[in-house]
């Protein structure tokens, strides 16, 4: 891809060499690399120094190819070994209980809410105690993106009912857990003040340029500014204040409208009878047709402050609504946050936010609500591999209200 990528903002490069090019390569790459690792429980890989296998020298780790195979267990080259981490209906270690993993499917979904989610997906490692570069301790937060109810349930899907429902939501969302390198091995610290659970009914703040906006105001939240939970949640980024970023992708499959479908919702797959997940039947926020506002509070970044169980996670409105794929972060060299983000959606585009203001490294709480106010981008390509950052920003580029645009 050609560098020549320009940026009215001026920052085009906040980092050093082609931004577009080096952020379009590593997406490529972690995209690849979180697509195995979804199919497999967490796993702890630890390297070893064998003579017929892997070895180090400064720093260097080399080691003999795995060959293809289709055999159904985990295969790691000879002086290595694997072993899971958190799997899926593993306890968090939360002081509120810890129930043990039932393999007919009997866990309750108030169980389960304190359990490992289904299909881990993003995932990052924040080291402990808060400011540190401690590689030993630390928590993990990790993203559930969807359910697997043909093994979450006893049954599968058959009855389907309110209680399968909730036990589905419960799969979904993030977890935080403590974790330490003991001997040479990685295990999750039980009990820990720092595990959490947040799933598809987790109260969360909406904020930013839509919170309050007439499209985001339900019955059940005349406000618009608070939502219960998060879904789907893929690919995911960091602050460099501490916090976790949760990234809504398919948010669309959970929704079914058997009546009239927006433009919109028919632009990013929202159907009749939705992609399976069948929560409308019980949870009448996922009916489209009842409660049309309802999918447009999905589909956002979600901020989750992983050292404090107690912050409610917040929707930052400002890194704009489409299927997140990623938020990955750069910082300007006068201190401001970048953050580079795909639509997951066929022939949608690619995006970036800058904040107005700089990242205050000494006060942590300054930067509370620094995803709040700043620009977002798009990417316009040419048809050489160029192409230009466009602001959207109400009344430039077209954005006007006479065009629907009314305001931020």
């Amino acid at each position: 891809m050609s560098s020549s990528f320009s940026d009215p903002s001026g920052i085009d490069n906040p980092s050093g060499g082609s931004a577009f090019s080096s952020v379009l390569n590593t997406w490529t790459t972690r995209r690849r690399l979180l697509q195995a690792a979804a199919a497999l429980p967490l796993i702890g890989l630890a390297a070893g120094c064998a003579t017929s296998g892997g070895r180090r020298d400064s720093g260097a780790v080399t080691f003999a190819p795995v060959s293809a195979s289709v055999e159904d267990r985990v295969l790691v080259p000879a002086g290595y070994s694997a072993t899971p981490l958190y799997r899926w209906g593993d306890a968090i270690g939360s002081a509120q209980g810890m129930p043990a993993f039932k393999s007919d499917a009997g866990n309750t979904a108030d169980e389960q809410a304190l359990q490992a989610g289904m299909h881990h997906d993003g995932m990052h490692f924040f080291p402990l105690p808060f400011g540190s570069d401690n590689p030993v301790r630390g928590l993990l937060a990790i993203n559930h993106e969807y359910s697997d109810d043909g093994l979450l349930h006893a049954g599968g899907m058959d009855p389907w009912n309110a209680a399968k429902v909730r036990k589905s939501q419960a799969a979904h969302g993030v977890s935080v857990i403590e974790i330490e390198l003991r001997n040479g091995a990685w295990s999750v610290v039980r009990p820990s003040a720092y595990a959490r659970r947040v799933t598809a009914t987790t109260p969360m703040r909406i904020a930013g340029p839509a919170a309050g906006h007439a499209s985001m105001r339900t019955v059940a939240d005349p406000a618009g500014t608070m939502v219960l939970g998060t879904i789907n949640n893929c690919a995911n980024g960091y602050t460099p204040w501490g916090t976790y970023l949760t990234c809504e992708e398919n948010w669309n499959g959970y929704f079914a409208n058997a009546g009239t479908i927006t433009p919109e919702q028919r632009r990013y797959g929202v159907t009749a009878a939705g992609a399976g997940y069948r929560w409308h039947e019980y949870d009448s926020r996922f009916d489209a047709a009842a409660n049309p506002n309802e999918p447009n509070r999905f589909g956002w970044v979600v901020e989750i402050d992983p050292f404090d169980p107690a912050a409610q996670p917040v929707k930052r409105t400002a890194l704009g609504r489409i299927k997140h794929e990623g938020a990955a972060l750069a910082l300007t060299a006068d201190g401001r946050v970048v953050y580079y983000m795909g639509d997951d959606q066929q022939f949608e585009y690619i995006y970036k936010f800058v904040s107005r203001d700089a990242f205050n490294k000494s006060d942590r709480a300054a930067n509370r609500d620094l995803l709040d106010h700043g620009t977002l981008y798009v990417a316009r390509f040419s048809a050489d591999g160029s192409g230009e950052w466009l602001e959207l920003v109400q009344g430039k580029n077209g954005l006007t209200a006479d065009k629907g645009f009314a305001t931020q």
